[in-house]
């Protein structure tokens, strides 16, 4: 990680990235950084981890991710209690069998394992974070917290922030090369850089209690659902399992707008409106806390204000239906983090971080209006719906959402730009701007997952030749890694002697990827797709240099702006 030419104040703490909040994006980002070997500081103001169960869907792009950081198993391992649980259930009440299910299972038929070598998790905020804590803290993060930060001040070389300890009072002064705010939907940081919001604002509020029943799970029976809408007139809410069998989360609307105070929430009104919700008044409850939660649909009118950087609730909030906000933040942090360790790495130009608002930000409004349709269909508890919300009828099941996203403009090369964001249909072939196809293959002997090479280096994919011509992208590739001084790594795929991957399905890779086996792929570390060759280029080396400088935002000569044979 090379060092900037500006220099800190005696006394000053010197890193390159300052991340400001340490829940799920704050550690997911560090996780990434410190996978990709870029020092960093990271600053929180409470004690330690989220207590409260929320926050507990984490889809299959997000877990894809963990997958490739390291985490996944540790992740899936505090999740083994609810990994049984699938559907969301609406219903009156639970005593009986009335009301239907949205809908059963999460993958139905396992038709996920055609994309991905993941699958969803549900693991709560309170169960993710110290595995996400851990790993960060293992990976060299430099973590504090109780520790908040008083005041910063960005110039054209970096960031100086003081941060105070809450334990001591001891100040602190540190100077980053680059701050990454993942401090909430309240963000100090956004309101001092003056960052608008978009979107409709507030939805609705609730309030969440957590709480202890013995006989819930005997009422529960075997539903084991994820979150069962109840629908009782006066009584409407989310129960949500915790571990099953005697611990328990709730959440009941609240109306701030009609002057309800959160007093008025007395343990005995939470009980009976459980009680009631449920459909069985002698049910055994205790109340152990609660806390109020905001569900609003907001994205921030940019994401970058010079060295400073907004991801997760920061840059945007979204209704819970679906999960969407903290994935979505997850990945957020894991765009950024390659593109921090590039330029840091000098192997990118500053452009490149300009991107991050050109990718990022269009999936954030395009998501979050999915997730605020998605409460409308689940009716969500407190949610009274603008006129025409939600209008455009049941929503197509959300991979497209979770896994389907796409970068019509950013670093790409060649991308439609007529391309949705959020597409109808799930096709993940290949396309630049899409994440990178899913394919079982041989490296070494290892069965792994194309998707498992895509972190630390830009991956260029080409054929081993056994089907034709190999169009010189792999020499093309391994001559600019050294040329460049880039961290490329090009793989020959099939079945021919130079193969370095050899697919185990019966799909050849170019048919997978969209090309053919004269073409070439480019591969972010991020995993999306920079840019695909359909076939030989007379210059392949020319071409893929060009492409690499406009990926990267290296500075290059006016006469070099073409992409011979790209697509």
């Amino acid at each position: 990680m090379k060092e900037r030419a500006d220099s800190a104040e005696p006394g000053t703490h010197r890193v390159p990235v300052l991340i400001v909040g340490g829940s799920l994006v704050g550690l997911s980002t560090s996780v990434f950084l410190g996978r990709l070997g870029v020092p960093h500081t990271l600053v929180e103001r409470h004690a330690g981890t989220s207590i409260h169960p929320r926050g507990r869907g984490n889809n299959v792009r997000t877990m894809e991710l963990f997958r490739v950081a390291g985490v996944e198993a540790g992740i899936r391992q505090a999740a083994a209690t609810l990994a049984g649980n699938h559907g969301i259930l609406q219903t009156p009440t639970l005593v009986g069998d009335a009301g239907e299910w949205l809908f059963k299972e999460i993958d139905p038929g396992g038709g996920l394992a055609r994309f991905s070598p993941g699958s969803w998790c549900l693991c709560s905020q309170n169960d993710l974070e110290p595995v996400l804590l851990d790993h960060a803290v293992r990976l060299g993060g430099d973590l504090r917290y109780h520790t908040e930060m008083m005041s910063f001040d960005a110039d054209p070389t970096g960031v100086t922030a003081v941060v105070k300890s809450r334990d001591t009072g001891e100040h602190t002064t540190i100077r980053a090369d680059y701050l990454v705010a993942a401090d909430g939907p309240r963000s100090p940081v956004r309101e001092q850089l003056g960052i608008g919001q978009s979107g409709p604002g507030d939805l609705f509020h609730n309030i969440s209690m957590t709480f202890r029943s013995r006989r819930l799970a005997d009422v529960v029976g075997d539903r084991r659902f994820i979150v069962c809408y109840l629908t009782t007139p006066d009584a409407d809410g989310a129960l949500l399992p915790v571990d099953n069998r005697e611990n328990w989360v709730f959440h009941a609307p609240w109306h701030p707008e009609h002057g309800e105070t959160l007093e008025e929430f007395t343990d005995e009104r939470c009980i009976d409106h459980i009680r009631r919700a449920v459909g069985d008044m002698d049910l055994d409850v205790e109340i152990t806390g609660r806390a109020p939660w905001h569900a609003a649909q907001r994205v921030a009118r940019g994401y970058q204000s010079g060295r400073v950087f907004l991801a997760g609730d920061s840059a945007h909030e979204m209704s819970p239906t679906g999960a969407f906000g903290s994935n979505t933040g997850i990945q957020d942090a894991h765009n950024l983090a390659w593109k921090l360790a590039a330029v840091l790495g000098g192997w990118a130009g500053e452009g490149l971080l300009d991107s991050y608002d050109a990718e990022r930000r269009p999936v954030a409004e395009a998501t979050s209006a999915r997730a605020a349709n998605r409460s409308v269909e689940h009716s969500h508890p407190g949610f009274a719906p603008a006129p025409g919300m939600g209008s455009g009828g049941p929503q197509r099941g959300i991979l497209n959402v979770a896994l389907g996203y796409r970068y019509p403009q950013g670093a790409v090369v060649d991308a439609d730009p007529t391309t949705p964001v959020v597409p109808e249909a799930l096709n993940l072939t290949g396309e630049p701007g899409s994440r990178a196809p899913h394919m079982w293959v041989r490296r070494d002997g290892e069965r792994i997952s194309t998707l498992d090479l895509y972190e630390r280096d830009l991956v260029l994919l080409s054929d081993a030749g056994e089907r034709g011509g190999t169009g010189g992208w792999h020499e093309a590739a391994t001559r600019l890694a050294e040329e460049m001084s880039i961290p490329l790594t090009s793989y020959r795929v099939g079945t021919g002697p130079g193969a370095e991957l050899a697919p185990e399905d019966d799909v050849h890779w170019a048919e997978r990827h969209g090309t053919t086996p004269g073409g070439a792929v480019l591969v972010r570390p991020d995993g999306f797709v920079a840019w695909r060759a359909p076939g030989p280029a007379e210059e392949p080396a020319t071409t893929l240099e060009d492409v690499l400088n406009t990926v990267l935002a290296r500075v290059r000569k006016p006469e070099d702006q073409r992409f011979p044979g790209a697509s």
